[in-house]
């Protein structure tokens, strides 16, 4: 009996021990949302007609204050993926990869590989045409006619493959883009559509269904998974269904509370607008008239219920196949989006309406569920986090923290400020510059650094408690001057935005096609083989790779190569050129 009694005691101090081997592990299902400011339900916004991101909310925690890295799409990605900030990826456009600084980063859906996870995704995770073959298990699909396999070793080796997908979101013929004066390759239709379509028939209804098909597959499966589903919409053009256009009355959707730039601050620090004026139909000039900005207001917030519903479809899936109770929820927009603020339209600064963005992470029955966080966290914190609550190992050397002491206490005070930045170019205020802005709970700090250089061009500073519609720059006052200071000291180390030349590992392989001298005798059919081997067609991003010299002149080859101007260029279209 004594013995016995011995033994139940050692077996009860082994059973949290046992317990924890014995886990099963946790899911992720990681949501991605396009252009995405927090116009829903669960952050306060009235006219919000968002049930699903809401019920999602309630399951979770509602980052009221989370921020990008940087307002536009691939660097703030970029630096969601790999845990760093654009500085140390040097991804600050839309035409750098990170695997040109960092060849051997470990992304965060390729940890979760490494540690057993099946990893794949669908939609928009990367930015369009910078896909991670490292980074998942099995191809990327896409709602657009394509599938795309990155080489593992050599993220330069793109394979396409057709399927049958979604091929326009437009219900009407597509205007010409040869056409057009001034528009951008691949903006072929026009600024907003209320479309006849149904859901699956768009992108983002196609994605949804694929994602409820691939969450039964990976029930089947039985083995952990890290699954990302991206949707495009409420990205530029504002398609979607009718019925979701309905839902909202346009006139109940309000307007921007300050249509001016901030006191006392310059104009380089916004733009033109020119994301917008690229789609045919849009009024020349700024501001834009009011009726036209009300009816693109209407349509941003009719894409946002659009998505909601897809986002609804696949947390039904997740219930349906018995799986929430072990899968971790991310929800996050890769930044915010501005509707007229301060005179501007979509991304592209430093300002809080565009670095804010939504942000809800949902453990499976926490007991803090439904919840808000107020202290300000970063998209960087996004991987420490994910591995942290998943029992894995977080990496050495990310920039973020993990957010697991919010979600077990939202009301903790911050722990560190969040760091968004923007380039930006002024004669007036030292060339070429680089904006840090320091985001606290209570100020926002934007200091124009010149690139690789000591010397603030110029600094902003809002009050966002008192001020949150950022109307006034109070940099310049006097009683300031000791905060500002304080805030420098979270600035990176001169030289951290200066773009180094690409490492070997990756020049290597992308130079390995192209390090033949240019032969203008050289047969066009042996010059696309040598520079795109393997590769039916390119998009813009894909020539460009194997094109040396001036980039503006190789965008214009692009498109006069582009003969049927598809936004590609084939094999075809490329030999074709040479006997013109």
């Amino acid at each position: 009996m004594h013995t016995t009694m011995r033994f139940l005691i050692l077996l009860s101090a082994l059973c949290p021990l046992l317990s924890a081997f014995s886990a099963e592990p946790m899911n992720v299902l990681f949501i991605a949302v396009d252009d995405l400011r927090p116009d829903i339900g669960c952050y306060g916004v009235k006219h919000a007609k968002t049930p699903n991101i809401d019920r999602l909310a309630a399951r979770g925690i509602v980052f009221d204050k989370a921020y990008c890295a940087q307002a536009v799409c691939s660097p703030s990605r970029t630096a969601i993926l790999t845990g760093l900030r654009p500085d140390t990826t040097k991804v600050w456009d839309l035409n750098t990869h990170f695997r040109d600084a960092q060849p051997d980063c470990v992304t965060l859906p390729q940890h979760f590989r490494q540690n057993g996870y099946h990893t794949s995704a669908l939609g928009k995770i990367e930015h369009h045409g910078f896909e991670d073959g490292p980074s998942w298990t099995e191809p990327r699909w896409f709602p657009s006619g394509e599938m795309v396999k990155v080489d593992e070793k050599d993220w330069t080796k793109h394979t396409v493959t057709k399927f049958e997908g979604v091929p326009s979101e437009f219900a009407n013929p597509l205007e010409d883009v040869a056409k057009r004066k001034g528009g951008k390759a691949g903006k072929k239709g026009p600024s907003y559509e209320v479309s006849p379509k149904s859901d699956d028939e768009l992108p983002d209804g196609a994605v949804a269904a694929e994602a409820v098909k691939r969450l039964a597959a990976l029930k089947a499966a039985g083995k952990p998974f890290f699954f990302g589903v991206g949707f495009v919409k409420p990205h530029l053009p504002f398609v979607a269904p009718k019925k979701y256009w309905d839902m909202h009355d346009p006139e109940t959707i309000p307007g921007p509370a300050f249509e001016k730039y901030p006191e006392g601050t310059p104009d380089f620090v916004g733009h033109t607008n020119g994301e917008l004026h690229a789609y045919p139909g849009v009024p020349a000039g700024n501001p834009l008239p009011a009726d036209f900005a009300k009816t693109l207001r209407h349509g941003y917030n009719a894409c946002i219920s659009f998505t909601d519903a897809q986002i609804g479809r696949v947390l039904d899936a997740l219930d349906k196949e018995g799986l929430a109770d072990n899968t971790v929820i991310v929800l996050w927009g890769d930044h915010g989006w501005q509707l007229g603020e301060h005179g501007l339209w979509h991304k592209h600064t430093n300002f809080e309406i565009a670095a804010r963005s939504p942000l809800l992470i949902a453990l499976p029955k926490s007991s803090t569920a439904g919840k808000h966080c107020a202290a300000p966290v970063e998209f960087v914190d996004v991987y420490p986090t994910l591995a942290d609550v998943c029992g894995l190992t977080v990496p050495q050397g990310l920039a973020g923290m993990s957010l697991k002491p919010y979600l077990e206490n939202p009301d903790a005070p911050m722990q560190k400020p969040a760091i968004s930045i923007y380039p930006r170019s002024s004669k007036d205020h030292g060339g070429s510059l680089m904006g840090y802005s320091i985001r606290t709970e209570q100020w926002r700090c934007t200091f124009w650094r010149k690139r690789n250089a000591a010397d603030i061009g110029f600094t902003e500073l809002y009050d966002e408690q008192n001020d949150p519609n950022e109307t006034v720059n109070l940099a310049t006052k006097p009683e300031h001057a000791a905060l500002i200071e304080s805030l420098k000291k979270h600035l990176p180390p001169v030289g951290s935005d200066f773009a180094p030349k690409k490492s070997g590992k990756v020049a290597k392989t992308v130079g390995a096609s192209k390090s033949k001298a240019y032969d203008p005798n050289e047969p066009r059919d042996k010059r696309y083989d040598r520079l795109y081997p393997g590769k039916p067609k390119l998009n813009e991003t894909g020539y460009l790779a194997g094109q040396g010299g001036d980039k503006a002149e190789a965008k214009a080859r692009f498109v006069k190569l582009d003969a049927d101007k598809d936004g590609f260029v084939t094999r075809e279209e490329f030999i074709s050129s040479g006997k013109k």
